[in-house]
């Protein structure tokens, strides 16, 4: 079965997670099959048309309400050879069961059959001997019976190994495979010792190669929002201040400006006289507006970044009470939103917000505590 998502639901304030598959259903005894989507959620609820929990499934399964296969589809062909079969098992109202029973446990980061059955493997490869063979042979039956294909995540191979390893010497693996010797199983164990080898070996790679990567988590996103004050600002803005209507006055290529969307808008402008207006605008919501209608300079598209980064400069290291509210935001990802900015600028969710702001914002916080840290010598705004 395909599961897609992720999906959710709210329950007093609380986000449920979930995840979402195809199945078949029907309203009445023998009325028609339609196609419908069957959700699962992280407590267990169910939702297919109506609301129900997994042993409610089991009883619209049992009874034809549902189905997990196309009921119109021609039975497939049986297989010549199970131990030769690329397919799985028939998915069955009680393998689907199973199924959903995981993806319950997976939406709460719990352990799968899948992940027990990796326990177990590396428990006989500790020690061999009957017993975890036979804890390794119920931990694989536990698996819903259309899987136990791909628990290795081996295309190739598919689940030979361990099938290998859970039949005993002298029968044939699946009843129509190779008969078990010692060497078949120990060709078994090799497998999974070259798996833990590789593994070993990209945990070093990736420990020399990524030596940089952060150990422990940053701060939660800082979303950065939008907000009118018709009154003016308030006397203790906070983190409103990295806002670029912010009025915070900066000195850049020889010009003042009120804020830094006065300077971006008056740098984008191709004539003179728009650029006078813009700067000399009395808020920046006017400078915006006698920006967006100017005419920009024919290079803009390819200058707007560097111009908006060298403004965010200016803004921070010459105020430095602003530094240092940007520099408390830590490691935190800034989410720069709102609507009077366009996509290009700010955090929108689909392929059109690329959320430059934030990512400027971020790059001038970086700069200003590497110019503390490995600048002492010079002078610096957080000082």
């Amino acid at each position: 079965m395909t599961w897609r998502g992720p999906t959710y639901r709210v329950v007093d304030g609380e986000r449920i997670d979930g995840a979402w598959c195809h199945v078949w259903r029907r309203n009445r005894p023998g009325g028609e099959y339609h196609l419908d989507d069957l959700i699962v959620f992280a407590d267990g609820a169910i939702t297919c048309e109506e609301r129900t929990d997994l042993a409610g499934l089991g009883k619209l399964l049992a009874t034809g309400r549902l189905a997990v296969t196309d009921p119109e589809a021609p039975p497939l062909p049986d297989e010549p050879s199970i131990w030769a079969s690329r397919h799985g098992e028939p998915l069955t109202p009680e393998g689907f069961l199973l199924e959903v029973a995981d993806r319950i446990e997976a939406l709460n980061e719990r352990p799968t059959a899948g992940h027990r059955c990796w326990d177990a493997i590396r428990r006989f490869q500790q020690e061999p001997d009957e017993s975890n063979r036979a804890l390794l042979r119920a931990a694989y039956l536990a698996v819903p019976p259309h899987l136990r294909i791909y628990v290795l995540g081996d295309m190739d191979r598919q689940d030979r190994p361990l099938r290998i390893l859970l039949t005993n010497m002298g029968e044939a693996v699946d009843g129509d495979g190779p008969v078990v010797t010692a060497e078949l199983h120990q060709d078994a164990l090799d497998y999974f010792g070259r798996g833990d080898q590789g593994v070993r070996s990209e945990q070093e790679w990736r420990a020399v190669r990524h030596a940089d990567d952060p150990s422990e988590t940053g701060r939660p996103a800082l979303i950065s929002r939008e907000t009118v004050y018709p009154q003016g600002w308030p006397e203790q803005p906070g983190l409103f201040m990295l806002r670029n209507d912010f009025p915070a006055r900066i000195v850049f290529a020889g010009e003042s400006y009120a804020s830094v969307v006065h300077g971006y808008w008056a740098l984008s402008a191709a004539d003179a006289s728009d650029r006078s207006a813009i700067r000399d605008a009395v808020s920046g919501g006017e400078a915006r507006d006698l920006g967006g209608r100017a005419t920009h300079r024919s290079d803009w598209p390819d200058v707007r970044l560097a111009v908006m980064a060298e403004l965010l400069r200016a803004k921070f290291t010459q105020h430095p009470e602003l530094a240092q509210v940007l520099v408390s935001t830590g490691d935190a990802r800034i989410s720069y939103t709102g609507l009077s900015d366009s996509p290009f600028w700010r955090d929108v969710p689909d392929a059109r917000g690329r959320n430059w702001m934030g990512r400027l914002l971020e790059l001038t916080r970086s700069e200003l505590v590497a110019q503390r840290l490995l600048r002492p010598e010079e002078p610096s705004v957080l000082n």
